[in-house]
């Protein structure tokens, strides 16, 4: 079998750990793929531009933001759920803030990595869920987490959402403020191709997605191991990652997403995010897909 190259990127996260080890120990090499694992600090946005770009065939999405950009008609397919649990966002302020929780807050003004990002479209799931106003919301676009870090120097009563594992070191010296968590009501994470690269190589894609979610499935056995391999690369302290690794589900399966992917979408409608007509089957490639994955 001739080898393959993907190019495939993500957030420098936790949840995307899996890929890094599964690549070091050649999990992929072992069935001639070879992968080359970019780190996209920006989000999802900025991953999105980089699929759309061609800068990366695969990439590791927050499923609101992948959900958003197909809509969006970007030329991009999901092929998997990649993390079942909800992500656990942390609402954070600057610590010169006055502001202690979300009481009293009417109109809040948020900093974003991106438009499209999942700091930008949880900013309205918050709003929701406060019963706060989504028709005059403020939005300061930072590029990443730095960028929202230097906003707060000078607005520090501004609010920003990012996952609260990542910032909590933050917190903890006091550079930022927790005020809150929002968790999403969908599974967190999903991947996703472009269109070209489904067309011309799904035999190729559909190996790859077997070899990852086989891996998670060890990867989550082997807690004692991913625990370190995780608390070494982040330097995060093994309480926290054991009681992370115990919350999240990856996919183990290769199912079709749509009741999964529903939750978001809906969502997203109802917020005025995505056109109420978008038919959810255009997400994910179609059924000749599925039926090979299942082979």
């Amino acid at each position: 079998m001739r080898s393959f190259a993907f190019n495939i990127g993500g957030v420098p996260e936790h949840f995307n750990l899996p890929f890094r080890k599964a690549i070091d120990e050649g999990v992929f090499c072992a069935k001639n793929l070879d992968l080359n694992w970019k780190d996209y600090k920006g989000g999802t946005g900025d991953l999105v531009k980089a699929l759309v770009e061609r800068q990366i065939d695969i990439g590791v999405l927050l499923t609101e933001g992948a959900v958003k950009a197909i809509a969006d008609l970007k030329p991009l397919k999901i092929v998997q759920v990649y993390v079942n649990s909800p992500l656990y966002w942390g609402i954070y302020c600057g610590a010169k803030s006055q502001l202690h929780s979300l009481e009293n807050l009417k109109n809040p003004s948020f900093c974003i990595s991106r438009y499209g990002s999942g700091s930008h479209l949880m900013a309205y799931r918050l709003c929701q869920r406060e019963g706060w106003s989504m028709d005059q919301i403020e939005f300061i676009e930072v590029a990443n987490f730095s960028g929202a870090l230097k906003e707060f120097n000078q607005n520090p009563d501004r609010l920003f959402l990012w996952e609260r594992f990542m910032t909590k070191p933050y917190v903890d010296s006091g550079t930022l403020k927790k005020i809150g968590e929002v968790p999403t009501p969908w599974a967190s994470f999903s991947i996703v191709v472009h269109e070209d690269i489904l067309k011309n190589n799904e035999d190729e894609v559909i190996l790859f997605l077997k070899l990852i979610s086989d891996y998670t499935y060890k990867f989550k056995q082997n807690t004692l191991d991913s625990i370190d391999y995780i608390s070494s690369y982040f330097e995060f302290s093994v309480a926290d990652m054991k009681q992370w690794i115990q919350d999240t589900d990856w996919n183990y399966l290769l199912d079709v997403p749509f009741p999964k992917l529903k939750i978001a979408l809906d969502f997203l409608k109802e917020v005025d995010l995505v056109d109420y007509d978008f038919d959810i089957t255009r997400l994910c490639p179609d059924e000749n897909f599925w039926a090979k994955c299942s082979l």
